[in-house]
């Protein structure tokens, strides 16, 4: 037995280092194996001034054919600049007043840029009213989770059960009681659509009326309008909540007690949170949010001390843009967003706009246009850029769209294939319908594929 056990002791040593077959080993170090750094190939050059400039007989020989496609029709205003240096490079009907669709919204983010901080968030809160009453404070976040919040997430960042929570904490005991809940909506309220907003294009999902607190996932889409009143839908999700943290509460969600204020310096409850200002706001362009993008133009005006209109949020605009030097010449707003019919922007002015967020007083707008829509991947331009003709900006330019029966736009940057960053903006605003939004998209697509693709000297 003894002889035996010697030598079961023995292979076990011998199979733990590994001398003979065995399921035994011995750890040892092991040096960590890192892999040899590869040089990474350049796919694209950096924007740089050192980077040659495209000329303006390279650009017009480049664009003559493109400007004259017949899909854009017979009024396409174009202006081409050095994104770095603000230099004009290419204009064709640059002062000519257009429709501009959707790329009216850089002009509100600019006039946003100048006067509001895009750092700051929107705080959602919950106060003690008067008896057993909660009241829920709008602050502007249109986009609440109706369960917990997504720190990573733009829309549904503060989320209804992380704020029922808290009031569930701070009530304690007190949360076994029936309560009564409501909405104070009194925060820059004004009204719900804009008087030059078609009504069929509300219920065709297109927009949605401006307000201030709703929830994530009811923003509007074609065809899937979003609720009429997003402050009852808020109200029931919260309510849900709370019942699922132990509050029980009866809901007030008449109109008439959203304009009712909460009490002076009651005691706050809970809170929670929205992406800041300036996510938001490239969400709204990148989407082409019609409501969101009047919503944060609302709030930043209002904060500057305008009125809470349409009309006076439209003039609050227009002054701020002067004020910052651009020149207004030929421009009509009647809304902030582009839905309006009649309204006109030269292609200039849209540049002129663009080139404060780039190198002028609106820098912190660099951020909204460094997330606008990118070419064949992302937002309004993920299924375009993808023909043989367009390629070339595909994952490259970025930009805003703006699309009206018989208007088609694109406003954003681009960087040529020698590492120029040029800013652009093409208006047609006289579409034939024989081939429509989808001819004119080709169209313009091709303008910005052919900008990217050429050196252009």
């Amino acid at each position: 037995m003894t002889s035996v056990a010697a030598l079961v002791v023995g292979y076990g040593v011998a199979d733990a280092h590994d001398r003979v077959p065995g399921v035994l080993t011995i750890d040892e170090a092991v040096s960590e194996q890192v892999p040899r750094p590869v040089e990474p190939s350049v796919v694209l050059p950096p924007a740089s001034k050192s980077a040659p400039a495209p000329t303006e007989v390279g650009l017009t020989r480049a664009l003559r054919a493109d400007v004259r496609n017949k899909q854009l029709g017979p009024r396409v205003g174009v202006v081409v600049r050095d994104a770095l240096t603000g230099e004009t490079l290419y204009s064709r009907g640059e002062d000519r007043p257009q429709t501009p669709a959707s790329t009216a919204k850089l002009l509100t983010a600019a006039a946003v840029a100048e006067r509001a901080d895009l750092s700051t968030t929107m705080t959602t809160t919950v106060v003690r009213g008067e008896d057993d009453e909660l009241v829920l404070v709008a602050s502007g976040d249109t986009m609440l989770a109706k369960g917990a919040g997504d720190p990573t997430k733009v829309e549904g960042r503060a989320g209804l059960a992380d704020l029922a929570k808290q009031v569930a904490t701070s009530l304690g005991t007190k949360g076994g009681a029936r309560l009564s809940l409501r909405l104070d909506a009194t925060y820059a309220a004004g009204e719900r659509y804009a008087p030059t907003w078609d009504m069929a294009d509300v219920a065709a999902g297109y927009t949605q009326g401006v307000s201030m607190v709703g929830l994530a996932g009811d923003r509007p889409e074609p065809f899937r309008p979003s609720p009429r009143f997003p402050e009852k839908a808020v109200l029931k999700a919260f309510a849900a909540q709370l019942k699922k943290a132990g509050v029980k509460v009866t809901v007030d969600d008449s109109a008439a007690s959203w304009k009712q204020a909460a009490p002076q310096g009651a005691e706050q409850l809970g809170a929670v949170e929205s992406a800041p200002l300036g996510d938001v706001l490239a969400l709204a362009l990148d989407d082409s949010d019609n409501a969101l993008t009047e919503n944060v133009a609302r709030q930043a005006a209002v904060a500057d001390g305008a009125g809470a209109s349409f009309a006076e949020v439209t003039a609050w605009v227009r002054a701020t843009l002067e004020s910052a030097g651009i020149d207004l010449t030929g421009v009509r707003l009647k809304d902030n967003c582009g839905l309006s019919s009649g309204q006109l922007v030269p292609a200039r002015v849209t540049s002129d706009v663009m080139q404060l967020g780039i190198t002028g007083s609106a820098r912190t707008m660099s951020l909204v246009l460094s997330e606008l829509p990118i070419a064949g991947l992302t937002g309004t331009l993920h299924e375009r850029f993808q023909t043989s003709s367009s390629h070339a900006a595909a994952g490259i330019a970025r930009a805003k769209t703006g699309t009206l029966t018989g208007t088609s736009a694109l406003a954003g940057t681009t960087t040529t294939q020698e590492g120029r960053l040029l800013s652009f903006v093409i208006v047609a605003d006289r579409v034939p319908s024989t081939t429509g939004t989808l001819g004119a998209r080709a169209g313009l697509d091709q303008i910005v594929a052919d900008l990217t693709a050429c050196g252009c000297r």
